[in-house]
């Protein structure tokens, strides 16, 4: 029984990478499951929004001078 990671054994050290490995795959695989068919891709369909004339927004009722 190794109760450090610094003195643990070969075959210690190649368990904690293979569960490693295995918990990542399943992560990974998870996430694509998970995804679904979702559509990311932009189209020419999409209406573009332009920016309009800038706008101040104050919390006063004061005149703002530039």
């Amino acid at each position: 029984m190794n109760h450090s990671f610094h003195s643990a054994d070969r075959s210690t050290h190649l368990k904690i990478v293979v569960v490693a490995l295995i918990a990542g795959i399943a992560v990974t695989a998870f996430g694509i499951a998970t995804r679904g068919n979702a559509d990311y891709s932009q189209t020419a369909s999409h209406a573009v929004v332009k920016a309009g004339k800038p706008v101040a927004v104050t919390s006063s009722n004061d005149p703002m001078v530039r």
